[in-house]
C-alpha cells in the first residue's frame, strides 16, 4: 500500500511538540472557530473576555480569563473584536507592550474609515507589533477545512519578526500565508473581502449587453417582422429558438474578445517600437478580464449544446416533420438526396463538436488546480495556440452554418442581415489581424520588441514611470 504523507492533511494535524499559547480577545463566531482550529493543531488557547466565564459554545480545552490576565499568558494576541470596541485596549497598554497583536477585523463598507483598522490599532496601542491577518478567512472556512475554501491568508505588518511568527502560525493551520508588505497594505487587505466579483463585473455587463442586443435583434427579424407582413404568430420561438441563436453568438463573440486585446497590444507595441510603455488603462483591465470572458463564453457554449439537444422533442419540430412526411406520402414525392447539403451539414456539426471540445479543454486548463500543474510554456500553448484553433473552428462552424445564405439578399429583413453574420465580424477581424501578425516579416520584429529591442531608445526611460507592457 502506498504510504500517505501526513502533510496532505494539515488542517487536522496534531503535534505534541507544539505547546505555544495563543491568546484570543473575543468569543464570537470567528474567535471560537479560530480557537478550535488552533486547539486541533496543538496550540494552547486562552480567550480574553469582558465576562470571563466558561460557555458551552467555547471549544473544550480552552481557558477563559479577563483581558488583562489572558494577555499575560501569550506573546501573540489575536484581536477578534470589531473596531468600535477597540477602546478597552488603551487600559491594557502596559500589559500589551512589546506583544504581537493580530488584527482580524473587517469593515461593513469599502474605505469606511480614513485609515485601516490595523493602522488604527497600531496608533491606539503604540508599544505593540500589529500584524494584519486572517480577515480573508471566514469562520465557516475554518470549520469546514481548507478543501472547501481558499487557503490564502494575506498578511502585512511593519515588524518582520512579528510577521514571521504569525506566518508560522498560519502554516501550522494548513493555510498559505501571503506577505503583502508593510501595514500600509492593510487597507487593501481589509477591502478585499468586501469586493463582489471585482474581475467579473465587466464580463458580466458585457455579456448581458450582448445577450439583450442579439435577443431583440432576433425578435425583430423572427417575431415582429412575420407578424407585421404576414400576420403570423411566431412568439413560440421566444423560449427555445431565439435563445439558441443568442447563446452561440454570445459565446463566439466573447471568445473573440478574449484574444482581441492581445492583438491590439501587439499592434501598439509595433507602432511604438518598444515594450517599455504601459498600455492604456482600459486595455490593461480588458486583458486582466480575459479569463472571466472565456469562462462566460464557455457557459454560453454549454447552453447552446443543451438547447440544441432538445430540438428533436419540441412540438414545433415534431409537427413540421410529421406534416412533411404526410404531405410526401400523399403526393408520393420525396426530396432528392443532396451530397453537397450532406457535406455541409456534417461539416457544420463536426466543426461544432471539435470546437466545443477544445473550448472545454481551455476552460479546464484555466482552473487553478490544473494550471498550477503545468509550466508556463504548456499553459501558453493551450491558452494561445489551442485557443486560436478553437476560435478558428467555432468561426468555421458559423460560416458553414450560413453556407450559401451568408450574403444572400433574400435573407435581409428590413435591411437587417442574419444575426450570425453580425456575430462573425469580430472573430473574423481577430483572425485576419492575427494571421497578418504571424507573417515572418512582422512576427520577427514583434519578437525583437518583446525581447527588449527598441526602435527609439529614448522611450526606455518611461519604464521607470510605470509598469511595462510585457
Amino acid at each position: 500500500m502506498e504510504k500517505i504523507s501526513t502533510d496532505a492533511f494539515p488542517l487536522t494535524m496534531h503535534s505534541s511538540e507544539k505547546q505555544e499559547t495563543i491568546c484570543i480577545f473575543g468569543t464570537g463566531d470567528f474567535g471560537r472557530s479560530l480557537g478550535l482550529k488552533m486547539l486541533q493543531c496543538g496550540y494552547s488557547i486562552v480567550f480574553g473576555s469582558r465576562t470571563p466565564r466558561m460557555s458551552s459554545l467555547l471549544p473544550n480545552g480552552a481557558e477563559v480569563m479577563s483581558y488583562s490576565d489572558a494577555a499575560q499568558k501569550s506573546d501573540i494576541i489575536i484581536i477578534a473584536v470589531h473596531r468600535e470596541h477597540y477602546d478597552f485596549l488603551t487600559e491594557l497598554t502596559e500589559v500589551l507592550n512589546g506583544k504581537i497583536l493580530v488584527d482580524v477585523s473587517n469593515n461593513l463598507k469599502i474605505n469606511q474609515y480614513p485609515e485601516s483598522n490595523a493602522e488604527y490599532l497600531a496608533q491606539l496601542v503604540p508599544g505593540t507589533h500589529v500584524v494584519k491577518a486572517f480577515n480573508t478567512i471566514s469562520a465557516w472556512a475554518l470549520q469546514s477545512g481548507a478543501l472547501d475554501a481558499s487557503r490564502q491568508v494575506f498578511i502585512c505588518g511593519n515588524d518582520s519578526k512579528a510577521k514571521q511568527r504569525v506566518m508560522d502560525v498560519v502554516r501550522s493551520l494548513g493555510l498559505t500565508p501571503l506577505d503583502k508588505g508593510s501595514l500600509v497594505a492593510a487597507n487593501e487587505i481589509e477591502n478585499y473581502p468586501l469586493q463582489l466579483f471585482p474581475m467579473w463585473k465587466f464580463p458580466f455587463y458585457l455579456s448581458a449587453v450582448l445577450c439583450v442586443f442579439f435577443f431583440f435583434y432576433c425578435v425583430i427579424r423572427e417575431v415582429i417582422y412575420p407578424y407585421v407582413h404576414e400576420k403570423r404568430d411566431r412568439t413560440f420561438r421566444l423560449p427555445i429558438s431565439i435563445p439558441n441563436r443568442v447563446f452561440p453568438i454570445a459565446a463566439l463573440t466573447l471568445l473573440a474578445l478574449v484574444y482581441l486585446p492581445g492583438v491590439i497590444a501587439a499592434i501598439l507595441q509595433l507602432y511604438r517600437g518598444t515594450k517599455y510603455r504601459r498600455f492604456p488603462d482600459w486595455l490593461d483591465h480588458w486583458m486582466l478580464c480575459r479569463k472571466q470572458l472565456g469562462l462566460i463564453a464557455l457557459g454560453f457554449a454549454f447552453l447552446h449544446v443543451l438547447y440544441t439537444l432538445v430540438i428533436p422533442i419540441r412540438y414545433y419540430v415534431r409537427w413540421t416533420w410529421n406534416n412533411r412526411t404526410v404531405t410526401q406520402a400523399i403526393t408520393k414525392k420525396e426530396d432528392p438526396f443532396s451530397t453537397t447539403t450532406s457535406w455541409l451539414s456534417d461539416s457544420y456539426v463536426a466543426l461544432g463538436m471539435l470546437g466545443f471540445f477544445l473550448f472545454v479543454l481551455l476552460g479546464i486548463t484555466s482552473l487553478p488546480s490544473v494550471s498550477n500543474t503545468v509550466n508556463w510554456r504548456e499553459f501558453r500553448f493551450v491558452q494561445s495556440k489551442l485557443g486560436y484553433l478553437t476560435l478558428i473552428l467555432c468561426t468555421a462552424h458559423t460560416l458553414v452554418y450560413g453556407g450559401k445564405r451568408f450574403l444572400n439578399p433574400s435573407n435581409l429583413v428590413w435591411y437587417l442581415p442574419s444575426a450570425y453574420v453580425i456575430a462573425l465580424i469580430i472573430p473574423c477581424t481577430v483572425l485576419v489581424i492575427k494571421f497578418i501578425l504571424i507573417l515572418p516579416c512582422i512576427d520577427k520584429t514583434l519578437m525583437r520588441i518583446r525581447q527588449g529591442w527598441e526602435r527609439n531608445p529614448k522611450y526606455s526611460e518611461s519604464a521607470l514611470n510605470g509598469k511595462t507592457d510585457i
